[in-house]
């Protein structure tokens, strides 16, 4: 076995029986784990944020684009989020022990569901330091050891993050095994754990590029929770109200153009009023955003600032300040795009027509629909769960925001006095 191999078989070793404890701990020593590992991010700060300067520099020096750097950078100001996310995911209620379901067969038996964790969970994720940190707490909260396999590219701030960790974890008396940090960025290490890690590992959580999810999904020899892109669209209406679509559109695609839920595709109503629809590009075109635009949208504008849509455009995530554009025969024209194009992740529909809104939620299939919202709402901490390690567009298990209740299952636990079954 090669000395990758050999370390992740005795980290999968280490989980397993890391696992065993944490299913048996309560809620406040997970908790105390949490905050106190919240504190050591806000005194080591500092330190993070050294570590993170030279991921940064490496980053630049191999040529890795804006949006993956932004993704990477970190600075005093999300360090505290991360620390408010670990204090949110502690405040949150222990998902663990609490009854589904409850009832008594005639024959007396009592049957309950009971909320259990899923195990030992791996994640292997790209670029966001934050990762660590969400993705360890959220498995912690939820009584699972975790395997943490980040980026090479992040490797000093993932180690730097891994640390406060493990000191919250010694602060509440549990083992350090809890959330482990693959110490390499040998893809080897991926290999083992998609492959050769099954009697360890109960599932894989993939955070990442469409290229790394597809392998997961293609390789994993246990279940996977994840999406390979976020296609997300939003709809403006022909009733919507321009400043509010303005608005709505401009954050859905720029507040953070390398995230999966920004947007990445715009349609509008063909029988919107022009003036909207000139509002609404032109928001964007101002704001920096270069717009694809079909014959039909181009035609009317008539702005010469806007490209030409291929086909190929209703398709790509481009995770870059990039929308596609075009106009679509009302709420059915934009449902059966988002059907034939989208992803199943997110789409948003701006109107005042509450009856178009209804039949937008209703029809569309996919894992978060909004109604005069940002699709940037796409976020386990915005939908109060105080983090999420990823959208899954999956139909079974879990589906929209990976976070604590997500990365439980359950068991029947049945009580009786002595009841034998006929023959």
């Amino acid at each position: 076995m090669s000395e990758v191999g050999e370390l992740m078989q005795r980290m999968g070793r280490d989980a397993r029986a890391a696992a065993a404890v944490l299913a048996q701990s309560d809620g406040a020593t997970r908790n105390r784990a949490l905050r106190a590992a919240a504190a050591a991010l806000r005194a080591r700060c500092a330190q993070l944020l050294e570590a993170n300067a030279a991921d940064m520099a490496a980053a630049r020096a191999a040529g890795i684009g804006a949006a993956l750097l932004d993704r990477l950078r970190l600075d005093e100001r999300r360090v505290e989020a991360i620390a408010c996310s670990l204090e949110d995911i502690a405040a949150l209620p222990d998902p663990l022990g609490g009854i589904a379901a409850d009832w008594t067969r005639p024959n007396g038996l009592r049957i309950q569901r009971v909320r259990v964790p899923l195990g030992v969970v791996g994640i292997i994720y790209e670029s966001r330091p934050n990762v660590t940190a969400d993705a360890g707490a959220i498995c912690l909260k939820s009584g699972n050891a975790a395997i943490l396999r980040g980026g090479s590219e992040s490797l000093r701030s993932n180690a730097a993050i891994h640390a406060c960790l493990l000191e919250g974890l010694k602060e509440a008396g549990l083992p350090p095994a809890c959330i482990q940090l693959v110490p390499t960025g040998d893809r080897a290490a991926v290999g083992e754990m998609l492959g050769n890690m099954r009697e360890f590992i109960d599932v894989l959580v993939p955070r990442g590029g469409r290229s790394l999810v597809a392998r997961v999904r293609a390789e994993a020899r246990v279940p996977v929770i994840g999406h390979l892109e976020g296609n997300c669209h939003v709809y403006v209406d022909r009733d919507a109200d321009a400043d509010m679509a303005c608005a709505v559109v401009v954050n859905s695609k720029l507040r953070r153009t390398g995230v999966c839920g920004a947007a990445e595709t715009l349609l509008i109503d063909r029988a919107a009023p022009p003036a909207l629809v000139r509002a609404v590009v032109k928001a964007l075109l101002d704001a920096g955003c270069e717009v694809r635009a079909d014959d039909a949208l181009r035609e009317l504008l008539g702005d010469e600032r806007l490209k030409v849509a291929s086909e190929e455009d209703w398709r790509t995530e481009y995770l870059d300040a990039i929308i596609a554009a075009r106009l679509v025969d009302g709420v059915d024209g934009a449902i059966e795009h988002i059907a034939r194009y989208g992803s199943a992740h997110t789409e948003s529909i701006v109107t005042a027509n509450a009856a178009a809104a209804e039949r937008f939620l209703a029809r569309v299939d996919s894992a978060i629909v909004l109604h005069n919202a940002s699709t940037q709402f796409a976020d386990g901490g915005e939908f109060g769960m105080g983090a999420e390690i990823g959208i899954s567009t999956d139909r079974f298990h879990a589906r929209g925001p990976v976070g604590v209740e997500q990365l439980t299952s359950y068991k029947y636990v049945l009580r009786g006095a002595g009841q034998v079954r006929p023959g």
